[in-house]
């Protein structure tokens, strides 16, 4: 895995990724992948790429290099001062919006979804020994930022679905149980409360693509990547690919 990184990083990052070079992504997704991964690490800001060094030690989360620099891409373009992820494991993700809120000078606040303990799913397992709560606040305090508002449910339950419905949310990440029936009540409600033209990232769905991934990353699990073929596109227009993450647009 690391040989086919550091073949990768033979090569030259574009100088720039802008909202125009984006509908290359959904063209050709292999190639934008590497361009992203170049871009993350030749051209994102050092404190971004501390932020995902420091997640990559110890197991605190999953993820690709090239979905920081996504996110990077995200937040600078569409400046979300509200956003909600479903599925904070150990808050990779919402600590760098939060991150990225504050290095773009953005008043905004982050907000997690999750049960906070290890509770699987048909793909997924994970670790047994850690208070998920405490450690995703410990992840916040490490790098000096203002506590996320986190919700201990499940997506489905009352009190979840009741917050997602509290505001018109500016960016949303549905990464929480894979499995297909969850990931299609999680985009239903979701997917009525992002404002219009705000964005859904939808996390493992590039099965089925033309996507193809190089050895150091993965294309998705079967059940988001079926509930992405059918999203309504005259509800919802995809404006970036990069891996097994897709970016949907409400119209």
């Amino acid at each position: 895995m690391q040989w086919a990184k550091r073949r990768v990083l033979q090569g030259q990052a574009p100088a720039e990724i802008r909202r125009e070079d984006w509908p290359a992504s959904l063209a050709g997704p292999s190639a934008f992948y590497l361009q992203a991964f170049l871009y993350f690490h030749q051209r994102c800001p050092p404190l971004v790429r501390e932020h995902r060094h420091y997640f990559t030690q110890e197991r605190r989360g999953f993820g690709e290099d090239a979905f920081h620099a996504m996110w990077f891409l995200l937040v600078r373009e569409f400046q979300p001062r509200q956003f909600l992820e479903i599925g904070v494991y150990r808050g990779q993700v919402l600590s760098l919006v939060a991150l990225l809120q504050r290095l773009f000078d953005l008043d905004g606040q982050v907000t997690g979804i999750s049960p906070f303990r290890p509770a699987g799913d048909s793909v997924s397992s994970y670790l047994e020994n850690i208070e998920y709560y405490e450690d995703t606040l410990a992840h916040f305090r490490h790098f000096k930022l203002r506590p996320p508002t986190l919700c201990r449910a499940f997506s489905t339950d009352a009190a979840a679905v009741a917050l997602i419905r509290s505001r018109a949310w500016d960016c949303i990440y549905i990464d929480g149980n894979h499995d297909e029936a969850v990931v299609r009540a999680d985009w239903a409600v979701c997917s009525e409360s992002v404002k219009p033209g705000g964005v859904i990232v939808l996390d493992d769905s590039g099965l089925g693509t033309a996507y193809r991934p190089p050895r150091f990353a993965t294309g998705g699990h079967p059940g988001p990547s079926a509930l992405a073929r059918e999203i309504d596109r005259s509800r919802f227009q995809e404006i970036l690919h990069i891996g097994h993450n897709r970016v949907f647009q409400r119209l």
